[in-house]
C-alpha cells in the first residue's frame, strides 16, 4: 500500500498549485490527498482557514494519513487542535512566502494575526521548509523583530528551535521550459522584446513598468505584459492598457501553457520590478526558455542572478528604477546568460528523499 500523504493548500494561488500538482505527479509512489481553499479574501482566509478546512473537508481530515504537508498559510496549530490524530504523524510546513516580508498594503487588515499564526505553525511543525534562502532569512529577521514587540514575551528557544529545523528546497520548474532552436533574437533584428510576467498587483510594482514604458516610447523596445489579472486592476496597469497598448506585443494573461512558453521562447529579456518575490518562478521559467534576466538588487534576486543583470533598488521611486532598467535594456550585450536551475529533472530525487525521511 502506498504511503498516504495529506497536503493542505490554505490559499490556493496559482504558484501553489504549480508546486503541488507537479509534486504529486512526479512522486506518484505516494498516495496524495490534496485539500485546498480558494485564493480569495486574503486576510479572512489566513485568519480563518482552519475553520474553513473543517467546514469544507471535515470527513477527509478525519481520516488517517502517514504524513501531513501544509503550506505556510495554513493555521497548522489550530488544525492540529481540531484533528489531534494529525498531530501524531509527521507535520511538514512549506513556506512559499512569509508574512514578515510583504510590502506595505494599506488595504490589508489583520497582519499581526497572520504573522502570529504563521509563527505558531512553524513552532508546532516537525520540520519547516522554505523555497529560498532569502525566504528563510527574511522570515527569521522578521520573526525576531515581531516577537520583540510582544508584551508578554515568548519561550527563550522559540526562534532558535524553528531555525534548527528549517531547510531550503526550491519549487522546481517544469522541464518543458527550454529555448526554442528556431528563435532569432529580436535584438538582432533591431527590436528588443521584454517580458513582464507577473500578477497584476501592487507588490509587483506595476508603477515601475508604467514609468519604463513612458521612457521607451521612442525606443525600439516592445513588451509582452503577461501574468494573472484580477477584478481590481491597479491604476498603473490600467494606464498601460489605455495609453501604451501599442508598445505591447501581448497584453494580458495567456492561459494556454504552450502559447505562454512560445512567448517566453521569443523574448530577449525577462523583467521583474517586484517588491515581493521569494523565489520568482516566472523569471526562472523565462530564463530557462532563453531570456536574459533583469531584476532589482533586492529580495531573492541577488541569490540567483549575476550583478550585471541587477539594477539598483530604489523602492518608492518608479521613475528612478525605470531609468536604471532602461540603462540595462539599451545595451543587452552586457547582460549575462544564466543557466537554467531548479528543474524537476534534477530535483525530483531531492523531494523524494525529503518525504521518505519522514515516513
Amino acid at each position: 500500500m502506498k504511503p498516504q500523504v495529506l497536503l493542505l493548500s490554505a490559499y490556493d494561488a496559482e504558484s501553489h498549485r504549480y508546486w503541488y500538482q507537479n509534486l504529486s505527479y512526479q512522486l506518484s509512489e505516494f498516495d496524495w490527498h490534496i485539500l485546498t481553499l480558494k485564493d480569495r479574501f486574503f486576510s479572512w482566509r489566513l485568519a480563518s482557514n482552519a475553520l474553513n478546512f473543517k467546514h469544507h473537508h471535515h470527513q477527509l481530515l478525519s481520516q488517517n494519513y502517514d504524513l501531513l504537508i501544509a503550506t505556510s498559510m495554513a493555521d497548522l496549530a489550530t488544525i492540529r487542535g481540531y484533528y489531534p490524530h494529525l498531530a501524531n504523524i509527521p507535520n511538514i510546513l512549506y513556506f512559499h512566502e512569509n508574512q514578515f516580508a510583504y510590502p506595505d498594503n494599506p488595504r490589508q487588515q489583520g497582519l499581526l494575526t497572520m504573522q502570529l499564526r504563521s509563527l505558531m505553525a512553524a513552532d508546532v511543525a516537525d520540520t519547516v521548509v522554505f523555497n529560498s534562502g532569502y525566504n528563510l532569512r527574511s522570515f527569521m529577521v522578521g520573526a525576531e523583530a515581531f516577537v520583540n514587540t510582544m508584551p508578554d514575551g515568548i519561550p527563550d528557544n522559540l526562534l532558535s528551535s524553528i531555525e534548527r529545523k528549517s531547510s531550503v528546497l526550491p519549487v522546481p520548474i517544469l522541464d518543458d521550459c527550454v529555448p526554442s532552436k528556431s528563435t532569432v533574437a529580436h535584438s538582432e533584428l533591431g527590436v528588443l522584446t521584454v517580458i513582464w510576467n507577473h500578477r497584476w498587483e501592487h507588490d509587483k510594482a506595476p508603477e515601475t513598468l508604467l514609468a519604463l514604458m513612458k521612457l521607451c516610447q521612442d525606443q525600439a523596445i516592445r513588451f509582452h505584459v503577461l501574468g494573472r489579472v484580477f477584478k481590481k486592476i491597479p491604476k498603473a496597469m490600467q494606464s498601460i492598457i489605455n495609453d501604451h497598448a501599442d508598445q505591447c506585443l501581448t497584453l494580458g494573461y495567456v492561459d494556454n501553457r504552450q502559447d505562454y512558453l512560445k512567448i517566453l521562447q521569443t523574448g530577449d529579456v525577462v523583467l521583474s520590478t517586484a517588491y515581493h518575490d521569494f523565489q520568482g518562478v516566472s523569471l526562472l521559467e523565462a530564463v530557462a526558455c532563453g531570456c536574459l534576466p533583469v531584476a532589482p538588487d533586492r529580495l531573492v534576486y541577488p541569490d540567483l542572478y549575476p550583478a550585471d543583470n541587477l539594477y539598483t533598488s530604489t523602492p518608492g521611486s518608479p521613475k528612478v528604477e525605470a531609468e536604471a532598467i532602461l540603462v540595462k535594456l539599451q545595451d543587452p550585450s552586457l547582460l549575462k546568460h544564466v543557466q537554467p536551475i531548479f528543474g524537476w529533472r534534477d530535483m525530483a530525487e531531492d523531494y523524494r528523499q525529503w518525504i521518505n525521511a519522514w515516513l
